[in-house]
């Protein structure tokens, strides 16, 4: 039986900014620990005898959970409850970051930073989920996800701040456990601010569960691990089979079971696929933009960590702005699907200067005029993007929530891996006996964003054809 809090009840109404703080700073923490590790990982190398091959690890076993558990975690959410699911996605998720500033071993952080990726897989869905049912009227919703879309921003930059600030003054340990007074805050919180959110007792399909689980956790695995398997290798082919092979299997048992984890006439609803199919084609181009953005400040125009994360402060600052002051109007005036599309163009815009970027470049030249066009196609892009895909009913907002969530970081594996494929292998054909390091590292580049605009322009071209008004 399904179970309504009273989320419009004048209390709730009035504690409705609290709790988009508390749903930001869960945002903000999801986002940042993607990011905070990056300045870390020598460090963490040093101390805990990682080898160069088995370094990704760190990165790759926090991705693999959080794109292989967002399905459950938004269907978990639906079930039980938003905020139940919030809350103890928040406390696996504490626990983790303890876990993984006392590692003393490589399989201990790989342990603690998949778990972390399983907290946040849980918390991502119901927190988007907590957000829709907060704010009913349009205007304030697209003021909140405004917030909401700045505060993930934050967290990128934020990361890479704090990551080479607690790294170089404290020790990489500290890059962890940062998020336990934040953990703990959210927590002890989240009752007061937070609605319990609307729940369905029905009998959760626990095969099914596993199932798509499996699916989407190989899938993930298979693409963060090709470039070190091989593509064309018999390891990354067979996993890629066995993946679809769970695919179809979870996808049939979906048509034949009394209370299916994911039904399949969710997919009816207006713009639900053409909105997960453009957020999958943005994450694609925005994720290695921003991966190779990082390797041409560092690379090429020999920038620090730190500097580099100077140097990209303007894109934050950018997306702040944009999200929390103009997007929302812009969706009011124009509608979702356009504020959309400009949004993508932008993007597109900011690709194909960055496709055009020096070995002897500059900051002011290379790097800053295409990186504020990148932020406004991405602030104009996000926030449409999100809501065109969450027109569902409240009851299956949960797994709406869960299935963007998805898109985005299935986009971010995909997009990244396809593009450092390409770029790499179109980088081998050429003869660098008597190039230096850093005029190969730019033609590696330039390849990279030739790529990623071609991923931005399919998603243009869906964003039109696609999307319905």
């Amino acid at each position: 039986m399904m179970q309504t809090s009273a989320i419009n009840s004048s209390a709730a109404y009035a504690r409705r900014w609290g709790a988009l703080a508390v749903l930001c700073t869960a945002q903000f923490m999801v986002i940042m620990d993607t990011s905070i590790i990056g300045v870390a990982l020598p460090a963490i190398q040093k101390d805990l005898g990682y080898s160069n091959s088995n370094l990704q690890w760190i990165f790759n076993a926090y991705v693999i959970l959080l794109g292989g558990l967002l399905l459950l975690g938004g269907r978990l959410s639906d079930t039980f409850g938003p905020r139940k699911i919030f809350m103890t996605g928040f406390g696996i998720l504490t626990i983790a970051s303890l876990m993984a500033g006392v590692s003393t071993s490589e399989t201990m952080m790989n342990i603690s930073r998949g778990l972390q990726g399983a907290g946040s897989a849980l918390i991502a869905p119901a927190a988007l989920t907590l957000l829709m049912t907060i704010f009913t009227d349009p205007k304030e919703l697209g003021k909140a996800f405004g917030f909401w879309g700045a505060s993930a921003a934050a967290g990128g930059s934020a990361g890479v701040f704090l990551g080479g600030l607690l790294t170089q003054w404290l020790s990489w340990e500290w890059v962890f456990l940062i998020n336990i007074p934040m953990g703990i805050v959210v927590l002890l919180i989240s009752k007061h601010y937070l609605p319990i959110g609307q729940s369905q007792r029905s009998k959760l399909d626990l095969l099914s569960a596993a199932i798509a689980t499996g699916a989407l956790v190989l899938l993930v695995y298979t693409i963060v691990t090709g470039e070190s398997y091989g593509w064309g290798s018999a390891t990354t082919l067979g996993m890629l089979l066995v993946s679809v092979i769970l695919f179809i299997i979870f996808f049939k048992r979906q048509k034949a079971v009394k209370n299916p984890m994911l039904p399949l006439y969710i997919f009816k609803a207006p713009n639900l696929a053409a909105g997960n199919l453009v957020t999958l084609f943005l994450a694609g181009a925005w994720i290695p933009l921003w991966f190779f953005l990082n390797i041409y400040l560092q690379q090429v125009l020999q920038l620090s960590a730190f500097n580099s994360g100077l140097a990209l402060l303007p894109m934050t600052v950018v997306i702040m702005i944009m999200m929390t002051s103009v997007t929302g109007k812009l969706i009011g005036k124009w509608g979702p699907k356009t504020t959309l599309i400009v949004g993508l163009l932008f993007l597109l815009l900011a690709l194909i200067l960055f496709a055009n970027v020096s070995a002897t470049g500059s900051f002011l030249v290379n790097v800053l005029p295409a990186s504020v066009l990148a932020a406004i196609g991405m602030s104009l892009a996000y926030i449409p993007a999100t809501i065109i895909s969450m027109g569902v009913k409240p009851e299956e907002s949960g797994l709406a929530s869960g299935i963007v969530n998805t898109s985005y970081q299935i986009g971010s594996a995909i997009g990244l891996a396809i593009v450092v494929a390409i770029s790499s292998a179109l980088t081998s054909q050429l003869d660098a006996t008597e190039m230096a390091n850093s005029v190969l590292a730019n033609h590696t580049i330039r390849y990279a964003f030739i790529v990623a605009t071609v991923v931005a322009a399919l998603g243009v071209i869906t964003a039109i054809k696609k999307v319905k008004k």
